[in-house]
């Protein structure tokens, strides 16, 4: 079914990618981003065995291997002490056993990477300034409806428009957003800043109660992203870009971990994010016949797995698989809505588990409840093992 024309919203990672999927298929494909030039805000993002079997299909694992840090473990830490509870091997040994690599990198780095291959792959492919109000779709084609009075017209619709798409809203429906009582402190902080030696190259993650954070290094071990989260009985914006004052975020982990303390004490005063976190069902139903979701738009989950991403970009290789395997583009993305909602649902839905889990409320409560479980054995089995380019599609 290769060379229909593809209309793709959002040039996000899950957009982008999937473009990149699907003009490596044979398809003819055009992307709209509302934003007036591209750029991704956020920080830290990981890139474990089963997003990278697809960015190594698109030519980019070599770059993106320069531009992040594949860490020696994941390390689950007490708040206070620092004791680790559990471990679980990443680097070679991850590679080992899936055949990919483990990879923490900026995610803006990883998006500059996605829309300089999408733009070698076809010049123009992303119009900026375009945003989206809607659809049309007829038997014989469908047609993308822009704020501007514009229309974009094709075969097939892909909504990769996050958290508040256009698109599935038109598709779903509303998806309910519930605060989850959380909110997510984001900062980055140059390696020169830490006293050495200081935390090692691994994915540390600090629990206590009422709240957890994850430490890991970026850009080959130049920069150090810290996420932070903690309870808050009242939800700010849920945006990326919002600022606090630095002595909220230094009054959140007040008695925690002094490597937490010194993270937080080398961070820039004025470069202090914080995020509040909504829990959404998953969707079950993505899809017209002729249009379909993709990433945060189909399953927006909490980042307490560090999954979000990887979703987004095992869609767009499956999407471009059920594309090829038949022959009318409904049935097509009935078989990609079908292979994905399950998997997706269940990290959805652990992700919301592991916000208790790394919440628990005493040193006592945590070491009981690792002791009943085998974090590394449980995601190597399922999680880290599925191959978005080789899983059968049924």
């Amino acid at each position: 079914m290769a060379g229909e024309k593809v209309l793709i919203v959002g040039a996000g990672l899950g957009g982008l990618a999937a473009a990149l999927c699907l003009i490596k298929a044979g398809y003819d494909v055009e992307v709209y981003e509302q934003a007036p030039a591209l750029g991704e805000v956020g920080a830290g993002i990981q890139m474990s065995a089963n997003p990278m079997h697809v960015l190594r299909h698109l030519g980019l694992e070599e770059a993106v291997l320069k531009l992040g840090v594949q860490p020696g473990a994941y390390v689950f830490r007490l708040h206070d002490t620092g004791e680790v509870i559990q471990e679980f091997s990443l680097a070679e040994e991850h590679r080992r056993q899936h055949g990919a690599p483990y990879v923490q990198l900026h995610r803006a780095d990883l998006h500059n990477l996605l829309a300089e291959a999408a733009a070698a792959a076809k010049p123009g492919l992303i119009r900026l300034n375009r945003r989206a109000t809607g659809f049309t779709e007829t038997d014989d084609g469908i047609t993308l409806h822009f704020a501007d009075g514009t229309n974009a017209k094709g075969d097939i619709l892909i909504g990769a428009d996050g958290l508040k798409s256009v698109i599935a809203r038109q598709i779903v429906g509303e998806i309910p957003a519930t605060y989850t009582g959380d909110g997510a402190w984001r900062i980055t902080v140059p390696v020169e800043r830490l006293p050495k030696p200081f935390l090692p190259q691994v994915m540390s993650v600090f629990m206590g109660p009422g709240g957890h954070a994850v430490c890991y290094y970026l850009r080959g071990g130049a920069l150090l992203n810290f996420v932070g989260i903690v309870e808050k009985e009242l939800a700010s914006e849920e945006s990326w870009t919002q600022k606090f004052p630095w002595e909220m975020l230094k009054q959140d982990y007040e008695g925690w971990h002094p490597a937490i303390q010194t993270i937080i004490d080398a961070a820039d005063r004025d470069q202090c994010y914080r995020w509040s976190l909504h829990n959404r069902p998953p969707v079950r139903n993505w899809s017209t016949k002729r249009a379909t979701i993709l990433g945060d738009a189909a399953h927006a989950t909490l980042p307490y797995l560090a999954q979000g991403a990887a979703m987004a970009i095992e869609d767009g290789a499956v999407l471009a698989r059920a594309l090829q395997m038949k022959d009318h583009i409904a049935d097509a993305l009935d078989l990609y809505q079908r292979n994905r909602v399950d998997r997706t649902a269940r990290i959805v839905e652990i992700s919301t588990q592991n916000r208790r889990l790394f919440h628990l409320p005493s040193q006592d409560a945590i070491r009981a409840e690792f002791s009943k479980r085998n974090e590394g054995e449980s995601r190597n089995s399922w999680l880290y093992s599925y191959n978005p380019l080789t899983v059968p599609l049924t």
